[in-house]
């Protein structure tokens, strides 16, 4: 077995919109990145490759590099995925926190579970994606940004 976590964050911006999960969720705030923003895939990402002891998303993803811009943070997953099976290992299960005052996740949960399940190619029950507020504390306390926690756990195969 091994065991990754990840982290990640990004501040608002002037938009309509936030990407959490692969999920389009309207908001009256985007979120600044490079790629679309999606703090809920590339914490993923990045406890995926922690498992697999690859680094972190912005070596197999960097932000210089122009081909990332504006990218759908659904093929960062993806090619995570073929990372897994290319060193033998299989998803057990993958666990998301969303630290945010709003928007309010929860109605969109379940896509986001079933977003992550079909690009992990496992089943939805071993996907978890909650939300939490931070009490109104810190930046995502004072609606500055969205910061978003995963865990993996891979098994051989």
């Amino acid at each position: 077995m091994r065991i990754g976590q990840g982290f990640d964050v990004h501040a608002f911006t002037a938009g309509d919109h936030v990407m959490l999960g692969g999920v389009r969720i309207p908001h009256d705030q985007g979120l600044e990145a490079h790629s679309d923003g999606d703090v809920v895939l590339h914490a993923l990402c990045d406890a995926i490759l922690g498992a697999l002891a690859l680094g972190d998303i912005g070596v197999h993803f960097p932000p210089s590099d122009p081909q990332w811009k504006g990218a759908d943070s659904r093929a960062f997953v993806r090619a995570v995925a073929a990372m897994i099976t290319e060193r033998g290992y299989r998803v057990g299960n993958v666990d998301v926190t969303v630290m945010c005052e709003a928007p309010k996740l929860k109605p969109h949960s379940l896509a986001m579970r079933e977003v992550i399940a079909q690009d992990l190619g496992i089943a939805v029950d071993a996907v978890s994606v909650k939300a939490t507020t931070t009490e109104q504390l810190g930046f995502t306390g004072r609606r500055e940004g969205i910061a978003a926690s995963a865990v993996c756990l891979l098994l051989q195969r």
